[in-house]
């Protein structure tokens, strides 16, 4: 399997403390059946100033003990990208890592406050040449029966939807795991991914969720996110080639161009195959 969200890096954000935790994180992502995993600390203003260079070196570093210690997992590169109004210059400079210098990356918006003007910065992001894998957005606090409609609007845009491993287990309460499979039913994820952060309550560890998730979209498609999807991001390959999950399938239209995407109502009632009265 392939993880694209992991803060395994030791002591560049929230994530893994120390070289030691980092190590025991690997054994038990490589125990799982993950193979590749993508170093993905915070980037967030303020509070974690990471950037390109300096996850690239804690990467390179861990990447050479985990050889040594014969630990058979590859590293790529990554970051958890919060949402604000300079992450465009950051990835044009590459200032910003995309996963594994691809135009996918991991977009975190914020966990508390809803964001405003959402969907305008989305297409901004697509209009760039850049596809945002939104993560965990069945774990956000603002999370609504209407902000939920702006996640599959953003989908049908042309963002990702990436959930987290342990929401689908329950690990984060009832009301994530309830928006997690209403995301997995209505057919808009792109990915699961660990999210993982230590060793004990937040492990490196897919296969639970893979399972629980094959109850709701079937083996072909579960597997899809955990494999095939995942290779194609980092092998960035262009979405039109990557088969999507099943309710983005249906409306695709030839002559759809992401240039002309503006928030008309025409454009939101189409998004959702509805005519204008």
């Amino acid at each position: 399997m392939i993880d694209l969200h992991c803060h395994i890096l030791p002591a560049i954000c929230d994530g893994s403390p120390d070289i030691d935790t980092s190590l025991k994180m690997a054994k038990i992502a490589v125990n799982d059946g993950i193979t590749i995993q993508a170093c993905t600390p915070h980037i967030y203003p303020g509070l974690y100033n990471n950037n390109a260079i300096n996850i690239q070196v804690a990467l390179k570093n861990l990447q050479s003990l985990l050889d040594t210690e014969s630990i058979a997992l590859k590293l790529v590169m990554g970051a958890d990208v919060h949402l604000v109004p300079e992450v465009v210059d950051g990835l044009k400079s590459k200032r910003i890592p995309t996963l594994n210098d691809s135009r996918y990356f991991l977009l975190e918006p914020s966990h508390h406050v809803s964001v405003p003007r959402f969907l305008e910065q989305i297409n901004k992001f697509i209009k760039a040449g850049y596809i945002p894998l939104i993560t965990h957005p069945e774990r956000l606090k603002w999370l609504s029966n209407d902000s939920y409609n702006e996640f599959i609007m953003a989908a049908k845009m042309g963002a990702w939807i990436q959930l987290t491993a342990g929401a689908i287990e329950g690990r984060f309460g009832k009301k994530a795991k309830n928006w997690a499979n209403k995301f997995l039913e209505d057919g808009v994820v792109h990915i699961i991914a660990s999210d993982a952060h230590n060793i004990r309550n937040r492990p490196p560890v897919l296969s639970k969720a893979l399972l629980l998730a094959k109850k709701i979209v079937g083996e072909e498609e579960a597997n899809r996110m955990v494999n095939d999807r995942a290779k194609g991001v980092l092998d960035n390959l262009p979405p039109e080639d990557i088969i999507m999950p099943s309710a983005l399938r249906i409306g695709k239209r030839k002559n759809f161009k992401r240039e002309k995407i503006g928030f008309s109502r025409k454009l939101w009632l189409d998004f959702f195959g509805l005519k204008i009265p």
